[in-house]
């Protein structure tokens, strides 16, 4: 039975696991990882493949046959390389060729939302589609678009940054990428904390807003106080459906896929995903025949799955 080794790299934490061509997860083990900037991250991951291999060890009595990694930022799957997790945090990486040589088996790598998109194409709604879009929000926004079955990536490998695009909310709240009122500084994880911070004056509220700024708002808290009219989270759940509707029709408008794919903790909650379903207009809508749904994959191992996807090459 051939297996495969993935690494999903998020912005908190690290799973490693082993899953069959099946997509069958046979062995997982979770490492907390933090803040970190690619050298760091080397290090973290180095470390914990060998407490991985120590710990939990192999599904079988052979290694798997190939390692796959999802990478936060910009990675060219083709040379192996991560070029960035940010572009503050600059520094080209063939990260690819150093875990093959370490761990005496082949090492494919992509970015973490590629890799889920992937994940769709092999074991998602790529079985009856060929042209799709995933979006996913969490901590942030990104996008994979499959158009005829193939995958977008641009010319340096950063296609599907579609959280820096803006989305007709307008409150003024500043992006990372130096515009305002980008859709991820809205409606993803990061940017419903920072809106909340920006607006907690302007609206009556009984939210907790941490003092340090090092930890965010319970997004969860932020939708049961909607539920019982508070204020603000009123308003940081309606902006945020919105902008998430938005994106998702321009998308649409551009890419003319037959379904939309959600992922990620904050769609996944079943309150915003009524209320952006409900903010999507026929019009532009119409040809999405198999509708805006949500990723049938478990959400907590879509980045593991599709990390082994990219392992198959898939």
């Amino acid at each position: 039975m051939n297996t495969y080794l993935g690494l999903d790299l998020g912005g908190t934490k690290l799973l490693v696991g082993e899953v069959d061509s099946y997509g069958n997860i046979l062995k997982y083990k979770q490492y907390e990882s933090g803040f970190f900037n690619q050298q760091a991250a080397v290090q973290i991951i180095g470390n914990s493949l060998d407490d991985y291999i120590t710990s939990v060890g192999w599904a079988g009595e052979q290694p798997p046959t190939a390692m796959g990694a999802g990478l936060i930022g910009r990675v060219d799957p083709n040379a192996g390389i991560w070029h960035q997790i940010d572009p503050n945090r600059t520094q080209p990486i063939a990260l690819a060729r150093m875990l093959s040589e370490k761990y005496g088996m082949p090492c494919r790598i992509d970015n973490d939302v590629k890799s889920a998109t992937r994940a769709e194409r092999v074991w998602g709604v790529g079985q009856f589609s060929k042209n799709f879009i995933y979006i996913n929000v969490g901590t942030g926004i990104a996008v994979g678009t499959v158009v005829n079955g193939r995958q977008i990536r641009g010319s340096h490998f950063n296609a599907g940054e579609a959280g820096h695009t803006q989305v007709g909310v307008g409150i003024g709240i500043r992006c990372c990428c130096g515009r305002t009122d980008c859709v991820e500084s809205i409606a993803s994880g990061s940017g419903i904390d920072s809106c909340a911070r920006l607006l907690k004056d302007r609206y009556r509220t009984s939210l907790t807003i941490p003092a340090d700024e090092g930890r965010r708002v319970d997004f969860r808290e932020v939708l049961d106080l909607s539920r019982t009219g508070d204020e603000l989270c009123t308003v940081l759940v309606e902006n945020a459906a919105c902008a998430i509707a938005n994106l998702i029709m321009n998308l649409v408008r551009i890419t003319d896929p037959d379904t939309v794919v959600l992922g990620g903790g904050i769609v996944s909650e079943e309150l915003m995903y009524d209320k952006v379903l409900a903010r999507l207009s026929h019009p532009t809508m119409r040809f999405v025949t198999n509708g805006v749904v949500l990723t049938k994959l478990n959400p907590r191992f879509i980045g593991l799955l599709g990390a082994c996807a990219v392992a198959m090459d898939m």
